[in-house]
């Protein structure tokens, strides 16, 4: 336990953080379960999204009708689609699943202020101080639960714990639709007797490693000295060990600072026109300055990604002079990047995408005697294209970006 936590009250007893109170709220196939909400006739049907009937891409979300028959999210389209032939594809639609996601995460923000985002589904509340006015983190979860499916239409599973680790493990224990408590009385048993894949940080090569000593379950961890364990593993021995024992003493930390902003496109067939190219590039590019300025940031440092048939997958990167958020600025450097530095020669590409980093919030610029009537020029034609986007979305574009056929 921290010395923050032991000042502040918190208490440490039988090996779990004691007074703190964490949900982890996790949405159940949270991209297919939008697509259903929104078209009620493919309930009970095998939905997968991600990807394009000619099996290019990646799923991203699968009903559990799909995941019955072994289809699961980073599985390629291909083979989804030859584990389940029947299943509804669907292309994805980021911008509709961003709005409900941000209705999700209000009704978190009427329960707590400590709300740690871990995707656009599934987030941290530390609930500890907000007891007295709601009750019970296990009355606020199933609060929070049932708002969900009344106000929503969509199904959440909860994990209700001490701690992160065994908040995020309850959730998963019970799915879909679950809802688990961990507490003091009954984390040991529980946990003793879960196999050891299931502890964070343990992937298929430390499972094998800890089968060698006979660990298969959670468990089988109590029985082997620290020491022995650190020969094999090193620090990271310790950290398993703190995990067996439901010890986990990390902060929910609110919003963490993005480090990088981005888009990227898979192409239904593989493109090698440099007008087509350019023409996608732009419109990713308008993307994310436009995310940038909807978040207050400017960004120094544009990186273009680009896949080829053979699926390498190059990056080239380039440092502007002055941090910026203005559109023309992200897609003239994509386009150096693209055209001067990539060295393509002239090879299709599968997939390209744009990013930004080194991010940081605007500062007041100093007056000049001789304002730069071109960037303001562009800064007001970003101000109202990103007011026109706001009421039409995507169908307001820049005359040059237009392109000849969707990705």
């Amino acid at each position: 336990m921290q010395p923050a936590e032991r000042a502040a009250g918190v208490r440490e007893r039988d090996g779990i953080v004691d007074e703190r109170a964490i949900l982890h709220v996790d949405m159940d196939a949270f991209f297919a379960a939008v697509e259903v909400l929104d078209d009620p006739s493919l309930r009970g049907k095998p939905v997968i999204v991600g990807g394009t009937p000619e099996g290019r891409g990646v799923v991203a979300a699968a009903s559990y009708e799909a995941r019955v028959f072994g289809v699961h999210s980073a599985m390629s389209t291909a083979r989804a689609l030859l584990l389940c032939p029947q299943a509804v594809l669907l292309p994805g639609r980021h911008g509709r699943y961003g709005e409900v996601s941000r209705q999700i995460f209000a009704v978190f923000h009427e329960y707590t202020p400590l709300v740690e985002p871990l995707s656009v589904d599934e987030a941290f509340l530390d609930v500890t101080g907000c007891q007295r006015l709601f009750g019970p983190a296990e009355r606020i979860g199933r609060l929070i639960k049932r708002r969900i499916r009344e106000e929503i239409g969509l199904v959440a599973s909860v994990g209700v714990a001490p701690n992160k680790f065994l908040a995020k493990l309850g959730s998963e224990l019970d799915k879909p639709d679950g809802f688990f408590v961990f507490s003091r009385e009954n984390c040991r048993a529980i946990l003793g007797e879960l196999p050891i894949g299931r502890l964070w940080g343990v992937g298929e090569v430390t499972e094998r490693e800890l089968e060698r000593f006979g660990i298969r379950k959670i468990g089988d961890l109590w029985r082997i000295p620290e020491a022995r364990l650190a020969e094999v593993f090193g620090d990271h021995a310790r950290h398993l060990l703190h995990l067996s024992r439901g010890e986990d003493d990390r902060p929910v930390e609110p919003e963490q600072e993005a480090k990088s902003i981005g888009h990227e496109v898979t192409f239904p067939r593989d493109i090698a026109d440099e007008t087509e190219l350019r023409g996608i590039l732009d419109e990713l590019a308008a993307k994310v300055a436009r995310r940038l300025r909807r978040q207050g940031l400017l960004c120094r440092t544009v990186t273009l990604k680009a896949r080829y048939a053979d699926f390498t997958t190059p990056t080239r990167a380039e440092t502007l002079p002055a941090a910026t958020d203005a559109t023309a600025a992200i897609r003239d450097t994509a386009r150096q990047l693209l055209e001067r530095r990539l060295g393509r020669r002239g090879r299709p590409l599968r997939l390209i995408g744009v990013s930004v980093s080194n991010l940081e919030q605007p500062g007041r610029a100093p007056a000049t005697l001789f304002p730069d009537t071109t960037t303001a020029r562009e800064k007001k034609i970003d101000t109202v294209l990103d007011q026109l986007h706001g009421k039409y979305g995507d169908k307001v574009r820049r005359g040059a970006m237009r392109r000849r056929r969707e990705p």
